[in-house]
């Protein structure tokens, strides 16, 4: 018989001796320094003492041991019965019993050194960690307080000119964090962040920093993993420029309202059946810039705000400035323009244009927008426009297709929706929130209503209309139409 057929050798009690130097230090070096030195003194059946590089006792076990290990390493070699080890700002001293062994003391200072700088390698890691965090939340800070200039300044690094918010909920938010930084490997200069990550409140927050291009999805599939991983609702803005981050903010929230624990929503919401998506790209920025063409920055950033935000008050908030001087604005806009921002179907079509995310193209002419057809020809042909929109609302029946038509035209009003319909606000309310559920959609999005009312629109018929809304009688309605 071969001694491999009986199984492993076992240890010899000088390598049993050795692991459980070994284990019994690692676990004092889990709970302190102190500790640490103290299991070293016991191993060594001596004493042991810590001296940073100024010469000063950091700790020593036991106490009276304190005064000549500081002697010590100032001065090894008048001290040769004692090992004395050196590390990076600190210097190990360790005086064995007269029965400890000479190789077993070596063991327990080259064990005890190098899990001195284990910890404070993990002590470095912490403190860079806790540094970028807050480093990210200043920088959070100032771009929702609308100063993307100040931001950019702490950033450094590449430029970058939009940005997309995530916002994460969940009984896990720290955890989610702690993954999120591990994952991204962050840099306590910033000069190369493409990604802030920081907890505000009860919510994780994830802001990728991007050009004008597609950059922002590297960040889409690891927020989309983590929400899974640690059962987060999560909500997603669309892009938008760096000074309408606040917007982005309001977008993501509302979306994380509307997700369920493990999922991402987008604000934007249409997914792939999106215009941004549908719409080939080189068409989109050209009529979009043909459309945008008049307008200079300070409009373009006031008519966006507006579309995004849907209020004169949210708007004058996000722009740090009056109502008044806002509704001056829009004035102007609506004149360079040529043609009248309250009409549902214009806002739409401009929305879709301020949303664009491929870079500006330089045109020398300008375009008006009509509300009719909904779908600009620039865009998509009748054909296509109408295959569109006829497979994003194929789910819906045809009173709830009156119903979100009149309420969107509406612009998103539950009480002026419901009186033209004869219904009440409740029954408008509920009918909303199934076609929500049917089309998988957050209707409290600003882009989701925007594409919806396009749709809408394109595909109404004569029979689309609140006077055509079936009647089943009972208390469903208010009442009949005379």
């Amino acid at each position: 018989m071969t001694m491999s057929s009986l199984g492993p050798a076992a240890a010899s009690p000088e390598e049993a001796t050795r692991y459980q130097v070994v284990r019994r230090l690692t676990r004092a070096a889990a709970h302190s320094d102190a500790q640490l030195i103290a299991e070293a003194a016991a191993l060594a059946d001596g004493w042991a003492v810590l001296v940073d590089h100024l010469g000063r006792l950091i700790c020593g076990a036991p106490a009276t041991a304190g005064p000549e290990g500081v002697r010590a390493a100032a001065h090894p070699q008048v001290h040769p019965h004692l090992t004395v080890r050196k590390m990076t700002g600190a210097v190990l001293v360790i005086g064995p019993g007269s029965a400890t062994s000479s190789s077993r003391t070596d063991l327990i200072a080259r064990t005890t050194v190098d899990l001195f700088r284990m910890r404070a390698r993990i002590r470095r890691e912490e403190e860079t960690h806790h540094a970028e965090l807050r480093l990210h939340t200043a920088v959070l800070h100032l771009l929702l307080k609308c100063q993307p200039d100040l931001a950019i300044d702490v950033l450094g690094g590449p430029v970058v000119t939009h940005a997309t918010v995530f916002r994460l909920a969940g009984q896990s938010v720290q955890a989610a964090q702690q993954a999120l930084l591990r994952a991204t490997q962050p840099s306590v200069s910033l000069s190369n962040t493409r990604m802030l990550v920081c907890v505000k409140g009860q919510e994780l927050v994830v802001v990728a920093l991007h050009g004008t291009g597609d950059d922002r999805r590297r960040a889409l599939p690891l927020v989309r993993r983590i929400a899974d991983q640690h059962q987060l609702a999560a909500g997603m803005s669309g892009p938008v420029p760096l000074d309408m981050v606040a917007t982005a903010w309001a977008e993501a929230g509302r979306a994380r309202h509307s997700s369920a624990d493990g999922c991402l929503t987008s604000a934007t919401g249409m997914g792939a059946h999106g215009l941004l998506r549908v719409v080939p790209e080189h068409r989109l920025a050209a009529w979009s810039a043909a459309i945008l063409h008049p307008l200079d920055r300070e409009q373009h950033r006031t008519l966006e705000a507006s579309l995004r935000s849907g209020s004169t008050r949210a708007t004058a908030a996000v722009l740090n400035v009056s109502e008044g001087t806002v509704r001056t604005r829009l004035r102007g806009i609506s004149t360079l323009l040529g043609t009248e921002l309250d009409h549902p179907t214009v806002q739409a079509q401009l929305l879709l244009a301020v949303r664009t995310p491929a870079a500006p193209v330089q045109s020398a002419s300008s375009a008006r927008l009509l509300p009719d057809p909904p779908l600009p020809t620039d865009l998509l042909n009748s054909d296509q426009a109408h295959r569109w929109a006829s497979a994003r609302l194929s789910p819906l029946d045809m009173p709830q297709r009156i119903a979100l038509r009149c309420w969107l035209q509406h612009r998103g009003r539950t009480a002026p929706a419901a009186a033209e319909l004869n219904l009440s606000r409740s029954t408008l309310t509920d009918w909303l929130a199934k076609c929500g559920k049917v089309l998988y959609l957050d209707l409290s999005s600003a882009t989701v209503r925007a594409e919806l009312h396009l749709a809408v629109e394109t595909v109404a018929t004569l029979a689309d209309t609140s006077a055509r809304l079936p009647r089943r009688g009972g208390r469903t309605y208010r009442g009949q139409r005379t």
